[in-house]
């Protein structure tokens, strides 16, 4: 379940990649009569047609602001989609500021390891791979290659004796 994080102006929700911003106006208007900057550290949204500035100030964290966009639904209501820089955290408020949540008590939704970028997703497949072999007994990658360094070593120097060596 996402949790929704009210302002005195919008609500939002989040997930370890985006931000969504969601504005009701009390009165219809079009597209045209908003102004909607989405800045890489800024984020202002004012209503023309009264000069209501609803958000104006400093994100809490960076966005990557070509891939943000918004959209007005029924001329009442603004969605407004914010692509974090940083993916893979939380934020604790979306303007620097306002109240700002406790992010250790999110609890993300479930995912899979396709919802994870490529770095990310290499290390959890590693994680798993080395947990299945230490449960068969086998050796880690990191303990293969460790092997390997050491008989790269040994065959690098044939004139030393490692018969008594112990490794750890």
């Amino acid at each position: 379940m996402t949790q929704i994080n009210k302002c005195e102006r919008y609500t939002w929700t989040q997930t370890l990649n985006d931000c969504t911003i969601s504005i009701k106006l009390d009165n219809p208007v079009k597209s045209k009569d908003l102004l909607i900057k989405i800045d890489n550290d800024h984020l202002t949204v004012k209503n023309n047609t009264n000069n209501d500035t609803i958000i104006n100030g400093k994100l809490h964290k960076n966005v990557k602001k070509n891939d943000c966009n918004w959209t007005l639904e029924s001329g009442k209501n603004i969605e407004i989609e914010l692509c974090k820089l940083k993916g893979q955290e939380w934020w604790a408020s979306i303007i620097e500021g306002e109240n700002e949540i406790d992010v250790t008590q999110i609890k993300p939704q479930n995912s899979t390891l396709s919802d994870l970028d490529g770095e990310t997703k290499a290390m959890v497949e590693k994680m798993m791979y080395n947990q299945t072999r230490k449960a068969q007994n086998l050796p880690t990658t990191d303990e293969l290659e460790r092997e390997k360094i050491l008989e790269d070593f040994k065959s690098q120097h044939p004139n030393m004796d490692f018969s008594n060596a112990k490794f750890n």
